[in-house]
């Protein structure tokens, strides 16, 4: 049976299909990052998934060009060299539609972005430690903190569930957020100090 040539039509769809799914994967880990970067330079939330698809076709076309120091800071470098490609889209948007009186001049986008770049990484690390204190909680008591924030779930409906009652529930509920934000300093702290 003869083998593959290396740079066979099979091998290149393989490499294809392998590097379409790294985009997509660091495009769904990083999409409330873009998306949050890109409402900050819009005027109001019209646009904003516009803006956010044509970001999205743009990193997939220039994904080839798409090259990390390292595989460690592949998501890093992805977040930022998107949000790079969402301003440039986000001011054509708004050039696009200048007549508006609600768009932002082009110099009032550009110190946005600037400044919601420079936040980037805090907010990543701030993602990051929550993540951490958050998987040192008990599937209950993590459950008990996320389900404010968790369509279809509620302090009512685990106090239903559990048959406690939900005013101790969110009595815990305090501590557990008590708890959550002395570990995220903690750790912020921790993390300001390896750099």
């Amino acid at each position: 049976m003869p083998q593959d040539q290396p740079n066979s039509p099979q091998d290149r769809t393989a490499d294809r299909e392998a590097r379409y799914a790294e985009f997509v994967g660091l495009l769904a880990r990083h999409d409330l990052s873009i998306r949050r970067f890109i409402r900050s330079l819009m005027p109001g939330s019209e646009g904003v998934d516009d803006v956010l698809q044509e970001t999205a076709m743009e990193c997939w076309k220039k994904f080839s060009d798409f090259s990390p120091e390292s595989p460690e800071d592949a998501a890093n470098e992805f977040v930022r060299w998107a949000c790079v490609i969402a301003r440039y889209k986000a001011m054509s948007w708004q050039r696009d539609r200048s007549r508006d009186r609600l768009v932002f001049r082009e110099g009032v986008v550009e110190a946005l972005a600037q400044s919601a770049l420079e936040h980037l990484d805090q907010r990543e690390e701030e993602r990051q430690a929550i993540q951490h204190c958050l998987s040192k909680l008990e599937e209950s008591q993590r459950r008990l903190v996320l389900s404010v924030h968790s369509p279809g779930e509620s302090i009512a409906r685990i106090a239903s569930e559990t048959g406690e009652h939900a005013r101790r529930l969110y009595s815990k509920l305090n501590v557990l957020r008590g708890l959550l934000l002395d570990c995220v300093s903690q750790q912020l702290s921790e993390d300001l100090g390896h750099e």
